[in-house]
């Protein structure tokens, strides 16, 4: 499993997108400027996810307002992430990374044939990346089951810690 030092480059990727089409991580950075949370969910079937997520869809004018953007992704299908994304009316980019490639490549946690307990079969656990507008990762966390992780209040928290303590 891949591990990610804060500082470094988050891994830059293209995938599909719920809405259609591919999602680029280089291109959204050239075109959205700010910071960006990229959010690993366990899946469309997870109900800790769905209330997680419409927690962040309810919150997103404040980060809006901080210039802070969301992208979520979970190994579920492309189908299944449009049904998802339509369903909680997000307006965020939902993404499928049905292979577990880029989920490897950023070292989260999944829970595989191996796992000591039964849990939906194969799928990624939450993980939660912030990244700097020239894709630095400021903040990591994840999680080897679906507690445990930040809500939007927490997320919150540390933006403003991060922006209040950053180095230049």
């Amino acid at each position: 499993m891949n591990s990610l030092k804060l500082g470094t480059e988050a891994p830059l990727f293209n995938l599909p997108e719920a809405s259609g089409g591919t999602y680029s991580l280089e291109q959204d950075l050239t075109d959205r400027k700010g910071w960006r949370f990229i959010l690993f969910f366990r899946g469309t079937w997870c109900s800790v996810c769905k209330l997680d997520l419409s927690e962040i869809e309810e919150s997103k004018s404040y980060f809006d307002g901080k210039n802070i953007h969301f992208t979520a992704i979970s190994t579920d299908t492309q189908q299944d992430s449009t049904s998802f994304k339509e369903e909680l009316n997000l307006s965020f980019p939902i993404l499928s990374d049905a292979p577990l490639n880029l989920l490897n490549q950023y070292g989260v946690f999944h829970h595989g044939e191996d796992a000591p307990y039964e849990d939906h079969g194969t799928h990624g656990e939450a993980a939660y990346f912030l990244l700097d507008e020239k894709g630095n990762i400021l903040y990591q966390q994840k999680q080897t089951s679906p507690f445990g992780r930040p809500n939007a209040k927490e997320l919150r928290k540390i933006v403003t810690y991060i922006k209040k303590n950053l180095k230049d």
